[in-house]
């Protein structure tokens, strides 16, 4: 009964986090003076604007327009963009799974960099200390100064990886739901696979640097307690080397903690994304919404800001409740 009621509590927090974020929307949408009709009617007479507005109901009382508003969400309706003229859900469509795979292959990262610094840390390998200053130092630096230190030293002076865009031949998108990398490891294709992850292995180490530390050091303190353990002793007793310790007893039952710092950290990837895209001049909704703030486009900018605030405010409440689950002393 206890996780009923914290399930609901936090399907209820969820929704009225949403409903907060349309409100703040659909205020700044006011106080911004956009104007559909005028965006997309510039040469047609008054008297015709007026009546698409009546028609559009943008004369309604404020209210009804909100509730109209919540509803066109609900719907995935973003309107159209003042830019592209085209749906906002569509360009967003076209825009976001370039993010979506940047951020996967980030966290992968982040998963690979926080093991091997929280492993290579308890069990003290040779060089170890240079990788953990190395990893401290890459974290404290902002995400898009990694991404032009990246660029500068791996692009233009040792020319290992590709600098900017998100593959070496922009009219070479293969067709398909927009998942790049997906589709060239689905239809079996190394060459456009190795092209496609070449160019987000900077911009996703960038991302993933920060968080690996913190994640790390998360599961570095957990890997030192469990070790004193009496089962861990028990394992050591039986002649197990250390190594098998870690693997088969150690780290599955270190693991929870850092997995919900993942969940949180992979939730604020997709905000620092936007950036790291412009810094790399990727095609994702990081350019998208460069481009229509540049070009004033409200409903394009409204509609990205909702999609990646959803994203994060599911995530967290995801997270939130795989952890109740895990540990019911947390629903309360």
């Amino acid at each position: 009964m206890r996780i009923t009621r914290f399930l609901l509590g936090r399907l209820g927090a969820l929704l009225g986090l949403l409903l907060m974020l349309s409100l703040l929307l659909f205020v700044l949408q006011e106080i911004s003076g956009a104007d559909p009709v005028d965006a997309t009617m510039q040469r047609a007479s008054e008297e015709a604007k007026a009546a698409k507005r009546a028609e559009l109901g943008l004369d309604d009382p404020a209210i009804a327009r909100y509730v109209r508003y919540v509803g066109d969400l609900v719907q995935l309706d973003f309107g159209t963009s003042f830019r592209t003229k085209h749906a906002v859900v569509t360009d967003i469509a076209t825009y976001l799974p370039q993010t979506v795979e940047l951020v996967v292959v980030a966290i992968l990262l982040t998963l690979a960099l926080a093991l091997l610094f929280s492993v290579s840390s308890v069990l003290r390998w040779p060089g170890s200390s240079v990788f953990r200053t190395v990893l401290f130092v890459g974290s404290t630096a902002p995400t898009f100064v990694l991404g032009i230190f990246g660029l500068l030293l791996f692009y233009q002076e040792l020319h290992w990886l590709p600098g900017a865009g998100s593959l070496s031949d922009p009219d070479a998108v293969p067709d398909g739901t927009g998942f790049m990398f997906t589709h060239a490891v689905t239809h079996l294709d190394p060459g456009l696979a190795w092209d496609v992850l070449s160019h987000m292995l900077m911009p996703a180490t960038a991302l993933a640097i920060g968080p690996a530390l913190a994640i790390g050091r998360v599961l570095r303190s957990s890997i030192e307690t469990t070790l004193d353990s009496d089962f861990v002793r028990t394992a050591r007793a039986k002649g197990l080397t250390e190594w098998d310790v870690l693997l088969r007893h150690v780290l599955r039952n270190s693991a929870n903690g850092a997995l919900s710092m993942t969940g949180l950290y992979m939730a604020s990837m997709f905000a620092g994304v936007l950036v790291i895209e412009s810094v790399f001049s990727r095609t994702g909704l990081g350019s998208y919404l460069g481009q229509s703030l540049g070009a004033s486009d409200f409903p394009a900018v409204a509609g990205v800001t909702f999609v990646l605030a959803a994203i994060y405010i599911v995530i967290n409440t995801v997270v939130d409740i795989l952890q109740g689950v895990a540990d019911p002393r947390i629903a309360v």
